[in-house]
Protein backbone atom coordinates (compact mmCIF):
# COMPACT_ATOMS: atom_id res chain seq x y z
CA UNK A 1 0.00 0.00 0.00
CA UNK A 2 2.10 2.97 -1.07
CA UNK A 3 -1.05 5.75 -1.72
CA UNK A 4 -3.33 6.64 0.22
CA UNK A 5 -4.50 9.19 2.69
CA UNK A 6 -4.67 9.02 6.57
CA UNK A 7 -7.28 10.60 8.50
CA UNK A 8 -8.37 11.03 12.28
CA UNK A 9 -10.75 13.18 13.86
CA UNK A 10 -11.29 14.15 17.27
CA UNK A 11 -15.00 15.07 18.79
CA UNK A 12 -16.53 17.74 20.83
CA UNK A 13 -18.85 14.66 22.43
CA UNK A 14 -19.49 11.38 22.29
CA UNK A 15 -21.68 11.82 19.25
CA UNK A 16 -19.50 11.38 16.25
CA UNK A 17 -20.93 14.18 14.39
CA UNK A 18 -19.45 16.68 16.58
CA UNK A 19 -16.23 16.53 14.98
CA UNK A 20 -14.00 19.41 15.92
CA UNK A 21 -10.68 18.92 14.41
CA UNK A 22 -9.38 16.89 11.29
CA UNK A 23 -6.12 15.93 10.29
CA UNK A 24 -4.93 14.12 6.79
CA UNK A 25 -1.82 12.71 5.83
CA UNK A 26 -1.58 11.91 1.62
CA UNK A 27 0.91 9.13 1.05
CA UNK A 28 2.12 8.94 -2.67
CA UNK A 29 4.98 6.57 -3.39
CA UNK A 30 5.40 5.17 0.21
CA UNK A 31 6.17 9.26 1.11
CA UNK A 32 4.13 11.64 3.40
CA UNK A 33 3.51 13.73 -0.04
CA UNK A 34 1.23 16.42 1.75
CA UNK A 35 -0.74 17.63 5.09
CA UNK A 36 -4.08 18.94 6.12
CA UNK A 37 -5.60 19.92 9.07
CA UNK A 38 -8.32 22.26 10.29
CA UNK A 39 -10.60 23.18 13.75
CA UNK A 40 -14.19 22.44 12.77
CA UNK A 41 -16.68 24.51 14.73
CA UNK A 42 -19.89 22.07 15.27
CA UNK A 43 -23.30 22.72 14.41
CA UNK A 44 -25.01 24.78 17.52
CA UNK A 45 -26.91 21.54 18.70
CA UNK A 46 -23.77 19.32 18.47
CA UNK A 47 -21.28 22.40 20.12
CA UNK A 48 -21.64 21.02 23.64
CA UNK A 49 -17.89 20.24 24.68
CA UNK A 50 -17.58 17.32 27.28
CA UNK A 51 -15.19 17.34 30.10
CA UNK A 52 -13.91 14.04 29.27
CA UNK A 53 -12.77 15.25 25.07
CA UNK A 54 -11.60 18.49 26.16
CA UNK A 55 -9.80 16.49 28.32
CA UNK A 56 -8.38 14.35 26.27
CA UNK A 57 -7.34 16.80 23.17
CA UNK A 58 -7.50 19.80 24.24
CA UNK A 59 -10.19 21.30 22.54
CA UNK A 60 -12.50 23.88 23.73
CA UNK A 61 -15.55 25.57 22.13
CA UNK A 62 -13.74 28.78 22.62
CA UNK A 63 -10.80 27.54 20.49
CA UNK A 64 -13.14 26.65 17.54
CA UNK A 65 -15.74 29.92 17.75
CA UNK A 66 -14.08 31.12 14.48
CA UNK A 67 -13.30 27.85 12.81
CA UNK A 68 -15.35 26.55 9.62
CA UNK A 69 -18.58 24.04 10.08
CA UNK A 70 -17.80 20.84 8.04
CA UNK A 71 -20.69 22.04 5.78
CA UNK A 72 -18.03 24.92 5.14
CA UNK A 73 -15.08 22.46 5.12
CA UNK A 74 -16.53 19.26 2.98
CA UNK A 75 -15.54 20.38 0.01
CA UNK A 76 -12.03 20.75 0.91
CA UNK A 77 -11.21 17.98 2.77
CA UNK A 78 -13.07 15.63 -0.02
CA UNK A 79 -10.68 17.41 -2.83
CA UNK A 80 -7.80 16.53 -0.43
CA UNK A 81 -8.94 12.79 -0.16
CA UNK A 82 -9.89 12.27 -3.95
CA UNK A 83 -10.28 8.61 -4.67
CA UNK A 84 -8.19 7.62 -1.94
CA UNK A 85 -8.18 4.65 0.42
CA UNK A 86 -8.41 5.97 3.48
CA UNK A 87 -5.96 5.16 6.71
CA UNK A 88 -6.77 5.51 10.28
CA UNK A 89 -6.07 3.77 13.63
CA UNK A 90 -9.17 2.08 15.10
CA UNK A 91 -11.04 3.18 11.46
CA UNK A 92 -14.41 2.22 13.24
CA UNK A 93 -14.33 5.57 15.09
CA UNK A 94 -12.85 7.88 12.11
CA UNK A 95 -15.51 6.23 9.23
CA UNK A 96 -18.32 6.58 11.84
CA UNK A 97 -17.59 10.24 12.71
CA UNK A 98 -17.11 10.81 8.68
CA UNK A 99 -20.01 9.28 7.70
CA UNK A 100 -22.16 10.92 10.57
CA UNK A 101 -20.78 14.14 9.74
CA UNK A 102 -21.30 13.97 6.30
CA UNK A 103 -24.98 12.99 6.92
CA UNK A 104 -25.63 16.17 8.87
CA UNK A 105 -25.21 18.14 5.82
CA UNK A 106 -26.48 15.44 3.32
CA UNK A 107 -23.96 13.91 1.86
CA UNK A 108 -24.00 10.04 1.16
CA UNK A 109 -20.48 8.45 0.21
CA UNK A 110 -19.42 5.05 0.98
CA UNK A 111 -15.27 4.71 2.22
CA UNK A 112 -12.81 2.64 1.88
CA UNK A 113 -11.01 2.46 5.11
CA UNK A 114 -7.83 0.08 6.45
CA UNK A 115 -7.62 0.14 10.07
CA UNK A 116 -3.86 -0.29 11.47
CA UNK A 117 -5.05 -1.08 14.44
CA UNK A 118 -6.89 -4.41 13.19
CA UNK A 119 -3.91 -4.93 11.19
CA UNK A 120 -1.32 -4.41 14.07
CA UNK A 121 -3.28 -6.97 16.17
CA UNK A 122 -2.71 -9.17 13.12
CA UNK A 123 1.00 -8.64 12.53
CA UNK A 124 2.23 -7.44 15.90
CA UNK A 125 0.99 -10.47 17.98
CA UNK A 126 1.88 -10.30 21.67
CA UNK A 127 1.60 -6.32 22.34
CA UNK A 128 0.38 -5.41 25.71
CA UNK A 129 -2.40 -3.29 23.56
CA UNK A 130 -2.83 -2.25 20.52
CA UNK A 131 -3.90 1.61 21.50
CA UNK A 132 -1.52 4.41 19.34
CA UNK A 133 0.91 5.32 21.29
CA UNK A 134 1.87 1.20 21.85
CA UNK A 135 2.08 0.96 18.52
CA UNK A 136 3.98 3.95 17.17
CA UNK A 137 6.32 2.42 20.29
CA UNK A 138 6.69 -1.16 18.61
CA UNK A 139 7.41 0.07 14.92
CA UNK A 140 9.65 2.89 16.24
CA UNK A 141 7.16 5.50 14.87
CA UNK A 142 7.19 8.95 15.95
CA UNK A 143 3.89 10.59 17.83
CA UNK A 144 4.76 14.11 19.05
CA UNK A 145 1.39 15.36 20.36
CA UNK A 146 -1.42 12.34 20.73
CA UNK A 147 -4.89 13.52 20.30
CA UNK A 148 -3.69 15.86 17.46
CA UNK A 149 -5.89 15.10 14.60
CA UNK A 150 -2.97 15.50 12.24
CA UNK A 151 -0.27 13.94 14.80
CA UNK A 152 -2.44 10.82 14.91
CA UNK A 153 -3.37 11.03 11.33
CA UNK A 154 0.71 10.99 10.73
CA UNK A 155 1.35 8.16 12.99
CA UNK A 156 -1.26 6.09 11.20
CA UNK A 157 0.13 6.88 8.19
CA UNK A 158 3.84 6.02 9.29
CA UNK A 159 2.18 2.65 11.18
CA UNK A 160 0.34 1.67 7.66
CA UNK A 161 3.89 1.66 5.61
CA UNK A 162 6.04 0.04 8.74
CA UNK A 163 3.05 -2.60 8.67
CA UNK A 164 2.98 -2.89 5.37
CA UNK A 165 6.60 -3.86 4.92
CA UNK A 166 5.36 -6.75 7.49
CA UNK A 167 2.76 -7.97 5.22
CA UNK A 168 -0.12 -7.18 3.48
CA UNK A 169 -2.74 -4.90 5.08
CA UNK A 170 -5.91 -5.58 4.77
CA UNK A 171 -9.26 -3.68 5.42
Amino acid sequence: MRNFTAIDFETANRNRASICSVGLVKVRKGTIADTFHSLIRPTAKLAIFNYYNVRVHGITGEDVMDAPLWAELFSEVQSFIGKDVLVAHNASFDKSCLVQANATIGVRRDYDFVCTCRNARRLLPGLVNYRLPTVTDALAVGLANHHDALADARAAAEIALALAQLGELVS
